[in-house]
C-alpha cells in the first residue's frame, strides 16, 4: 500500500496524471471528486456523469473547479480531456466509451443501471472501481469473467469495510497466519427500519434514508459481506450470519466461535454489534506452528488458538483513489471474486406482501437482505435481494420468510436478470456437473 504514494508521485512529475472518470455525484461522489481533485497528486477526474448535470457540476465546485464543460457526445469529451478541461455530462456511457479515461469509479449503488456501466466499460477496456457493493454481490462474479477477458481490472474499493476487510486479510496471511473469520462492526441491525425511521439521521448527514436504511436494517452489511466471501473462499455459519451483540472489545470475542466449525467451513464472514473499536473491522486467524504461536503470545497477541487483527476505522472516500492507482499501476484489484458466488443475498419480507404488490428497492420499505450460502440459495431458488426491485408478487408473503423466484414475476428485459442467469451457468455447481456427466 505505501507504494502507492510514490508511483502516483512519478506519474505527477511526469506530466502524466492517471485520467478518471466518475459514474454518480452524490454524497459519496462528491467526497470521491473532492478527495482527487485536492488531495492525490498524480490523478485527475476529468469527467463525471449524473442524470442531474447540476449535482455533478456541484460536485467540481465543492472542489474548487468553476471552468466545466458540460459535454453531450463522446468527441466532445474527448476534446474536452484533450484540452485538460474538466466535463460533466447526463449521458454515463460517454466515460465509459471516451479515449483518455483509463479508469471508471462507480459510485451509483444501483444495479440495473451500474450493470449497463460496468459492461459499457469493460467493452472499452477501462478499469472499473466499485463503490457498489450491491452489484458485486449480485453479478460480480460473471462481470469479473468478462473483465478478465478483455485484460482490466474489476474491483471494490479501498476505504469501504470490504476493501478494509480484504487489505487486512492479506497482511494477515502474509505474515503466515490462515484467517478464518472475517468480521465487520456495526452499531446498529434492526431488520424492520425503513426510510421514515431513519429521515432524521439522513437529514443530519445529508443522505438519502432509503441509503442509510440499506445499513441500518443489514441488507448493506450482508452485500459487503458476501463479496468478502466470495474473494475469500469463506462462507457464512447459518442464514443471516452469526451477529453477536457484544459491548466489549473485538479481541475479547475469539473464545465466542468454535474454532473447529470455522476450519470446516473453510472460514466465515461475519458481523458483530456493538463492539469497539467501531466502526471498524477485523481478522481471527490461527497459527499452526507453536513457536510462532509462542512469538505471537509475546508480542501481547494471546494464546489462541485465534488471535485477533483489527483496523479501527473505513475511510471510505479518502482511500478510494488508492484502488484506482492500484488497478491502474500495478493491476491489483482490492477485492473481487475468486470464482462463483459463495454467498448471496436473499430477499426477506420486512412486512406482510400481498400478492399483487411491486416490490420498492433496497433500503425501503417492504424487504431487507441477508446473507445465505450460495448452494443453498441455489438449491432453493432464493430470490437475490439485487433483483428484487419491480418484481411483482404472485402470492402472499408473510413477515420475515425469504422470497424464492417461484414467488414473483421478474421485470421483462432487464440486463441484471440475464447476467445472473448467465452467472448461473457458467459458474455450475459441481453436483450439477457430475449428475449431468
Amino acid at each position: 500500500m505505501i507504494i502507492i504514494d510514490r508511483a502516483l508521485q512519478a506519474r505527477a512529475a511526469a506530466g502524466n496524471p492517471i485520467k478518471v472518470g466518475m459514474i454518480g455525484a452524490g454524497f459519496m461522489g462528491r467526497g470521491i471528486a473532492n478527495q482527487i481533485i485536492n488531495s492525490v497528486p498524480g490523478m485527475e477526474l476529468v469527467a463525471i456523469f449524473n442524470r442531474q448535470i447540476d449535482a455533478a457540476k456541484r460536485a467540481y465546485a465543492e472542489a474548487g473547479i468553476e471552468d466545466i464543460q458540460i459535454v453531450s457526445t463522446r468527441s466532445e469529451l474527448e476534446d474536452a480531456i484533450a484540452n485538460d478541461k474538466y466535463a460533466v455530462t447526463e449521458d454515463a456511457m460517454l466515460l465509459c466509451q471516451a479515449a483518455g479515461i483509463e479508469a471508471i469509479i462507480e459510485v451509483t449503488g444501483a444495479i440495473e443501471f451500474g450493470a449497463h456501466v460496468v459492461m459499457e466499460a469493460i467493452a472499452h477496456r477501462k478499469h472499473v472501481i466499485m463503490m457498489n457493493a450491491e452489484l458485486d454481490g449480485t453479478i460480480g462474479p460473471i462481470l469479473k469473467v468478462y473483465a478478465d477477458k478483455a485484460g482490466v481490472i474489476l474491483s471494490a474499493c479501498d476505504g469501504d469495510q470490504p476493501g478494509v476487510e480484504m487489505n487486512l486479510y492479506r497482511f494477515v496471511k502474509s505474515i503466515g497466519l490462515t484467517p478464518l473469520l472475517c468480521g465487520n462492526i456495526k452499531g446498529l441491525q434492526d431488520p424492520y427500519r425503513n426510510p421514515t425511521t431513519q429521515e432524521g439521521f439522513a437529514k443530519r448527514w445529508g443522505q438519502k434514508a432509503h441509503m442509510v436504511t440499506s445499513f441500518a436494517d443489514g441488507t448493506k452489511i450482508s452485500f459487503e459481506q458476501a463479496i468478502v466471501a466470495n474473494a475469500t473462499g469463506m462462507q457464512v455459519a447459518k442464514r443471516g450470519m452469526l451477529g453477536y451483540d457484544f459491548n466489549g472489545h473485538v479481541d475479547e470475542m475469539t473464545q465466542m466461535y468454535d474454532v473447529e466449525q470455522l476450519q470446516q467451513l473453510g472460514g466465515i464472514v461475519d458481523y458483530v454489534v456493538g463492539a469497539k473499536p467501531g466502526p471498524g473491522v477485523f481478522v481471527y486467524a490461527t497459527h499452526d506452528d507453536p513457536k510462532q504461536r509462542h512469538y505471537l503470545n509475546l508480542y501481547k497477541l494471546g494464546e489462541g488458538p485465534l488471535y485477533s487483527f483489527y483496523t479501527p476505522y473505513h475511510l471510505c472516500h479518502f482511500e478510494v483513489p488508492l484502488s484506482v492507482a492500484r488497478a491502474v499501476l500495478f493491476s491489483d484489484a482490492v477485492l473481487s471474486p475468486l470464482a462463483g458466488p459463495l454467498v448471496d443475498v436473499v430477499t426477506t419480507a420486512k412486512i406482510d406482501l400481498k400478492a399483487g404488490e411491486t416490490l420498492d428497492g433496497i433500503g425501503y420499505y417492504m424487504t431487507y437482505g441477508q446473507c445465505e450460502n450460495s448452494p443453498i440459495a441455489q438449491e432453493q431458488q432464493l430470490l437475490p435481494m439485487g433483483l428484487a426491485e419491480g418484481c411483482r408478487l404472485k402470492r402472499d408473503i408473510s413477515q420475515d420468510q425469504v422470497l424464492t423466484y417461484d414467488d414473483v414475476e421478474l421485470p421483462e428485459g432487464r440486463l441484471c436478470d440475464q447476467l445472473r442467469a448467465e452467472q448461473n451457468a457458467y459458474f455450475v455447481p459441481a453436483k450439477i456437473l457430475a449428475t449431468v456427466g
